[in-house]
């Protein structure tokens, strides 16, 4: 009898209940049990495990290292997919290997070089993928130079953190005054260029932002998936535009994402996003993480999640190409279901605490397939 195989998830995104989902229904029916750790106790994550605890806060890096070292042995971990604190998760790969954990996470060098923005572009544009131009920003004299040079240029001016993820801290420089028109409507990422230079005039905190042009639609995420031997097995672009989403296979998007993933060692899963810079598709960001719209990839008969399992456990699911490519989709939220149980609280200060057992959810889940659960399709325009 082939042995089930035990998952732990870290305080993810919610949208990685599908990525759960995918992991149980996988095509040889091997069975999973997954086990999942949050901050929040009602992510939907926690509801959609098998086992869940609720992680401890305030913790440092080297602290939370060993909090899930102690998770890997109690819980017989087999696979873990780290998402918080994976740079330091990764610099442990032999001690998680040592109590049978494998990680499905690339190596600390290619973790390292995707963590700052700026270390990026310049290391993927010396293999020849191109980069938008860019800007270094710790300050007013910097950013008002920058924007100038890009406004001048004819570009809308945008900035970011130079570390971060999922879009946090992402705005569109405008030089329209502030007004009511920014009191009504939704909020907007729009924000007056001189309240940017209050701000920062103002701030006692320094500011490590990446200034660049506001960057045209398509834009693709490819989904790659890569052996620990640096080869790709699986490149998917998903493209959106608007609110209209589809898939992709031209070598425009999937060759420069699979030269970062094969020449980085981007190993498992990995997510590479393009946009448009005029007439040129540029490199927008890379992430060393499954994305959160893996599960998308479902509906071009694709088990992504699954085929990493397998490669983490040393099965190698040989080169895959997507039997089909799902029409074009748009994406609509449903409701999942919340943990029935409390989940216990563990202090910050005692790291070295091990949380009690929390028993299965005891509600019945809400039983929604990955196509049903990506969106409703749309007819192609």
């Amino acid at each position: 009898m082939v042995s089930r195989v035990r998952v732990w998830l870290n305080r993810t995104y919610a949208e990685n209940v599908f990525f759960m989902d995918q992991l149980r229904r996988n095509p040889s029916d091997r069975a999973v049990e997954i086990h999942a750790t949050h901050g929040d106790a009602d992510s939907p994550v926690l509801a959609a495990a098998d086992t869940a605890d609720l992680e401890p806060e305030g913790l440092s890096s080297a602290a939370y290292v060993e909090y899930a070292l102690a998770q890997c042995r109690r819980r017989g971990i087999d696979v873990f997919v780290p998402r918080l604190e994976q740079s330091a998760i990764v610099a442990h790969r032999a001690e998680f290997e040592a109590v049978g954990t494998a990680l499905l996470a690339p190596p600390p060098e290619a973790v390292a070089v995707f963590e700052d923005k700026v270390i990026a572009y310049e290391a993927v544009q010396a293999i020849g993928v191109p980069v938008p131009p860019w800007w270094r920003v710790r300050g007013v004299d910097e950013l008002v130079a920058a924007v100038e040079e890009l406004e001048a240029a004819g570009h809308k001016a945008c900035f970011k953190p130079a570390s971060g993820a999922g879009g946090v801290g992402f705005r569109v420089i405008t030089r329209t005054p502030f007004s009511m028109s920014h009191l009504t409507g939704f909020p907007s990422s729009y924000v007056p260029m001189d309240l940017v230079v209050s701000a920062l005039k103002d701030s006692d905190e320094p500011v490590d932002w990446l200034v660049m042009p506001r960057l045209e639609q398509p834009e693709v995420s490819v989904d790659c998936l890569t052996g620990p031997d640096n080869r790709v097995r699986l490149a998917i672009g998903r493209t959106k535009n608007g609110r209209r989403r589809g898939f992709t296979l031209n070598e425009q998007w999937l060759e420069p994402a699979r030269r970062i993933a094969e020449g980085f060692g981007l190993h498992y899963l990995s997510n590479i996003q393009f946009r448009m810079f005029g007439d040129l598709p540029v490199l927008m960001d890379v992430n060393t993480r499954p994305a959160g719209g893996l599960h998308q990839l479902s509906l071009c008969g694709v088990n992504a999640p699954w085929a990493a399992v397998q490669l983490a456990l040393g099965e190698d699911p040989g080169e895959m190409t997507p039997p089909f490519l799902g029409q074009d989709y748009t994406v609509v939220s449903g409701p999942r279901p919340l943990r029935a149980v409390s989940l216990p609280q563990q202090r910050a200060e005692e790291p070295g605490t091990l949380l009690p057992a929390v028993p299965a959810q005891t509600t019945e889940p809400i039983e929604v397939t990955p196509s049903e659960a990506v969106g409703r399709a749309i007819a192609p325009a």
